[in-house]
């Protein structure tokens, strides 16, 4: 005969148990739809800056594929490099001042590494690196929904950029109250 027909699991999500071992006790995983919430506030403000100080005549270049095969292709590569280098900037120093980006913050997400310690400012440069890619024109949305499929189906509902990278977007309230003093 069986021991029990009830068995008693530990309480939480299947996500939660799997990151468990390493973890503080009570951290929570964000969603995934404030993850994908907080990158389009992020991508939203740079855009209204960007728009206003270029009068939109940036986003015609950015856009401006067809012109590759003009005398304006340098403006159109430049648009490129521009914008992929403002966004990784944006991603690094918003993480190094705030632990987070904006849109994080705003969504009350906090990026910790797996044992739930706050990322050091080395860090920040390599994950902001792997986050352009979902500001790529064109691509970018692509790699993200695929992003959030992986995350989705991955049992700790970390996403790639978090495995890459040893991290976990948790929910901020539910980190110990130590690691919250470099969260403003």
């Amino acid at each position: 005969m069986a021991d029990s027909a009830v068995s008693v699991h530990k309480p939480g999500t299947m996500a939660q148990a799997a990151v468990a071992a390493t973890a503080p006790e009570g951290m929570l995983i964000a969603p995934i739809w404030k993850r994908v919430v907080a990158l389009a506030l992020d991508a939203f403000l740079i855009t209204l800056i960007v728009a206003a100080i270029s009068q939109l005549t940036f986003y015609n270049y950015l856009m401006g594929i067809d012109l590759l095969l003009s005398a304006q292709a340098p403006y159109v590569i430049g648009a490129w490099i521009i914008h992929l280098t403002f966004y990784w900037l944006y991603f690094k120093y918003t993480g190094r001042s705030y632990g987070r980006s904006l849109g994080q913050r705003a969504m009350r997400i906090a990026i910790v590494h797996d044992d739930g310690s706050l990322l050091g400012i080395e860090h920040w440069g390599r994950r902001a690196g792997y986050k352009i890619k979902y500001v790529i024109p064109f691509l970018g949305v692509f790699w993200g929904l695929w992003d959030v499929f992986m995350t989705w189906r991955h049992e700790t509902k970390r996403s790639p950029i978090d495995l890459a990278n040893h991290t976990v977007a948790a929910v901020d309230w539910s980190l110990p109250a130590n690691t919250r003093g470099g969260l403003r």
